[in-house]
């Protein structure tokens, strides 16, 4: 993740997570390539709706995404009755995880189903797992629509396809901001580039973040279990292998818990 002034690398702490953060990740390219209209932007929503499902078939994810819905649920209804807690806000917060719920439980087939049901999608699909295996004339009919179907049907069909996947979209990008909402930065230090945390195994770890100045010419290398991690700041060598930094790295440290 990237701003102005800062980079921010992130170390999911469960399966969960880090499931959720892939899914982000592939919606993220679903939504860049929607705002074009070149071929090969059409090929990126449909390449990424294809690994969405891929996601999908290796977890059951609509269980885990509402059992992380309710558990933040949970969560924050402790905060309820709370004297420098915006009641109002909240409620509308819980209001809104509700929502998403009901949206969950209201499709009762599988997620992406209905992509699954296209013949055409199906298609390419199967010839996805093979490099290339989309080229213009393994498949033919592909080649049709992205070369003779105007734009603005094709730009049609493809928010269709992605919109029936919108709510889980919704799902993921509420569950994750709230999550590395819950726990602010605060300063670390590491000594020659390496830093030690003790986690803290009553609290629900979900996440780890490190932010570093957009300038740094070293990276982060996290390595997470369920009661410590360990951070090498890495330095940047396209052509060798990277090595660890010999000096003091300051930066910014979330361990997000909720």
């Amino acid at each position: 993740m990237t701003a102005a002034n800062h980079v921010i690398y992130e170390q999911p702490l469960n399966e969960r997570i880090r499931t959720f953060l892939r899914l982000e990740f592939l919606f993220l390219r679903i939504n860049k390539a929607l705002l074009g209209d070149s071929e090969q932007e059409n090929r990126d929503v449909v390449d990424n709706l294809m690994n969405i499902l891929s996601v999908f078939e290796r977890n059951d994810l609509k269980s885990e995404i509402i059992k992380e819905l309710e558990r933040l649920i949970s969560a924050l209804s402790v905060l309820e009755g709370e004297p420098r807690v915006d009641s109002q806000m909240l409620g509308k917060l819980l209001f809104e995880l509700d929502q998403i719920i009901d949206s969950l439980h209201i499709n009762k087939e599988a997620l992406g189903q209905e992509l699954r049901n296209s013949e055409f999608l199906c298609g390419i699909r199967q010839r996805s797992i093979i490099p290339g295996g989309t080229c213009h004339f393994d498949m033919p009919g592909y080649h049709y629509w992205l070369r003779h179907v105007g734009f603005a049907d094709r730009k049609r069909q493809l928010l269709a396809w992605s919109g029936q996947l919108s709510h889980i979209h919704n799902a993921i990008v509420t569950t994750l901001h709230l999550i590395r909402q819950s726990t602010d930065f605060s300063t670390a230090t590491a000594v020659s580039g390496f830093y030690h945390h003790n986690l803290d195994v009553n609290q629900p770890n979900q996440l780890i973040r490190i932010q570093i100045p957009s300038e740094a010419k070293c990276f982060p290398v996290i390595s997470a279990g369920k009661h410590r991690f360990t951070t090498r700041f890495m330095q940047f060598d396209i052509e060798n292998r990277s090595q660890q930094v010999n000096e003091e790295i300051k930066f910014s440290l979330s361990c997000c818990s909720i």
